[in-house]
């Protein structure tokens, strides 16, 4: 099946920020930020600590809560270019051929790790860190995403 797409920067933005909140690394960041945040908040209610400490735990959640959810996601889309060019994508049996005004590229199903899943892509991963992401819309119809589900699903393991 061939798909044409181009990106749409705040369905990128979502998706990037998806894929780093997805990161086990992030999610254990997050969860330790967040415990740390509440001890803090119960120790100040119970006057165990200054009010200066509460702030400065305070301080560090909301300034990495807008670090991962604004500005990694925005610095990634403004170094990328590849989400301004238009595409041409073939997903088939064999192989996907990625196609712009500048080239064209064939990977292998074997090259890809995984897929995942997101409200509005596909994230197809080389490694860990390394993906490319499909768009739901640039599908005709419901039946023609279901059947490049059904593909990525029997190439690829979630």
């Amino acid at each position: 099946m061939i798909i044409h797409f181009e990106y749409d920067r705040k369905q990128v933005l979502q998706a990037l920020r998806y894929h780093f909140i997805s990161r086990p690394e992030i999610k254990i960041f997050l969860i330790v930020l967040n415990v740390f945040t509440i001890l803090s908040a119960i120790f100040f209610y119970m006057k165990k600590i200054q009010p200066l400490s509460f702030l400065i735990f305070s301080l560090l959640w909301f300034v990495l809560l807008i670090t991962i959810w604004r500005l990694l996601p925005l610095s990634v889309y403004k170094r990328s270019q590849t989400f301004r060019d238009q595409f041409s994508m073939d997903l088939n049996e064999e192989d996907v051929v990625l196609q712009t005004e500048r080239g064209s590229h064939t990977w292998q199903w074997k090259e890809f790790s995984s897929f995942l899943e997101s409200p509005y892509f596909f994230h197809l991963y080389f490694s860990s860190r390394s993906f490319f992401l499909i768009p739901k819309d640039a599908f005709e119809d419901l039946n023609v995403l279901q059947q490049a589900r059904a593909l990525l699903k029997e190439k690829l393991k979630k």
